[in-house]
């Protein structure tokens, strides 16, 4: 499992965003797997390259980012709706995820994060032998309860 929703700390986050004054904002994201490998884009358009920060603590990848406005000394803004400042995502790893080679790229404003499903977790066959009969190779499938 990659992510879970935990609505008390949801409820908190938005909570807290709303009455700070120098809120983070959250980055969207889209996670998905790809053969043995779960792929996450995070959407961060016109972030500066130098501010992404991407670490693995534990459970825990969390994405931080930041964008600056790029106005000059003396322009009149008449109309600020794009968001600036920090922004942040925290995904929870399952025990399914191979932690130590984790890799992204970013391109065109979205950071592709590459996390290996671990070798114990990927399906195998396990051979079953028959009282008076040939051992056959059987395909099982792993449950996972994350």
């Amino acid at each position: 499992m990659l992510m879970r929703f935990e609505p008390f700390r949801e409820f908190e986050r938005i909570t807290e965003e709303m009455l700070a004054e120098r809120r983070v904002r959250q980055v969207p994201v889209d996670a998905y797997r790809r053969g043995d490998q779960i792929k996450v884009d995070l959407d961060l358009p016109g972030a500066d390259p130098g501010t992404i920060e991407l670490t693995v603590e534990k459970d825990d990848l969390t994405v931080r980012a930041a964008r600056t406005p790029q106005r000059e000394e003396g322009d009149e803004v008449l109309v600020a709706e794009r968001g600036h400042g920090q922004f942040s995502r925290q995904l929870f790893l399952g025990e399914s995820l191979d932690r130590d080679h984790i890799s992204a790229i970013y391109h065109d404003g979205v950071l592709t994060v590459t996390i290996p499903v671990a070798e114990q977790a990927k399906p195998r066959k396990v051979e079953i032998t028959h009282v008076g009969s040939v051992a056959q190779a059987v395909e099982a499938a792993t449950t996972s309860t994350n």
